[in-house]
């Protein structure tokens, strides 16, 4: 009987931890499952608020006073805005930029007679970034950056550090003179990093009507270089959206384009970017 009783205790308690064991079990897959859930989630939320910011800064862009045929500089309310704001708790860092203040390599890549003044200026690029020469073949018009890595010689390394200075717009968008930075308008034949430094510092307070008024400027006597493909203005812009909630981050960069009739801004393409601690505003 002793025997009987001992052995029924142990079936009890061997049921008994084997129901422990799947109720901690299920516990964990629990916890887990609400966790993946949490942070799907959050993911979500800063998603919507990422575009929030995408609408916001178009609604900045449309009330700036951006026309077809009037300049584009950095006098304009696009280009001043203002310090992070809060949204839901979270804050957004959002920032406006003229892609075509940068060097349009689409120019480069379709297929036709070759460009020389663009190909000038290219050249000129990768010397100022201690890039060896680089041909790049005519394989028609690209959209996508990354797309680059399928030519010959772009490696990623390469790609990272052309990538602040080049973008991909349509073969005649020309190079915005008011929102070029200084490496960028050393890219023109014969212009120094002083010349270039002193005409970044002068149009902050006093932009260029005209590529005429850029060229006549006195700052650039004596530098003979093509105005061939520059402007005053453009229809493409860079928004970036960085968010950041408790410990969780997102970084949105859309590219949007301004019609030049309707004068309708549409999303052109939209990535959503890793956010590493360097790049912390």
């Amino acid at each position: 009987m002793k025997r009987q009783r001992g052995v029924a205790l142990i079936s009890v308690l061997l049921v008994l931890s084997l129901a422990l064991l799947l109720v901690g079990g299920l516990l964990r897959s629990h916890r887990l499952l609400l966790h993946s859930s949490a942070q799907q989630l959050q993911q979500v939320q800063l998603r919507q608020l990422g575009l929030a910011g995408e609408d916001w800064a178009r609604v900045v862009l449309e009330s700036s006073g951006i026309t077809p045929s009037g300049p584009v500089d950095l006098s304009q309310g696009w280009a001043r805005l203002g310090p992070a704001m809060e949204m839901d708790g979270a804050a957004l860092h959002i920032g406006i930029e003229d892609l075509s203040g940068r060097l349009n390599l689409n120019g480069l890549l379709a297929q036709g007679q070759i460009d020389q003044v663009s190909l000038g200026r290219w050249t000129r690029l990768l010397a100022s970034l201690d890039l060896p020469p680089l041909s790049l073949p005519q394989v028609g018009p690209i959209q996508e950056l990354s797309q680059l890595r399928l030519l010959p010689g772009i490696d990623g390394p390469t790609l990272q550090r052309l990538e602040p200075w080049v973008a991909l717009l349509p073969k005649d968008a020309r190079m915005n003179i008011n929102t070029a930075p200084q490496r960028v308008l050393m890219t023109l034949d014969g212009m120094e990093a002083g010349a270039a430094q002193a005409l970044v510092n002068q149009r902050r307070h006093a932009p260029y009507p005209s590529v005429q008024a850029f060229t006549n400027d006195p700052l650039l006597s004596g530098v003979g270089f093509s105005s061939h493909g520059l402007g005053v203005g453009s229809r493409w812009f860079r928004i970036t959206v960085s968010v950041i909630h408790a410990d969780s981050r997102l970084r949105l960069a859309s590219d949007i384009e301004r019609d030049s009739v309707s004068g309708r801004w549409t999303v052109r393409q939209r990535r959503f970017l890793p956010f590493s601690p360097s790049e912390l505003p």
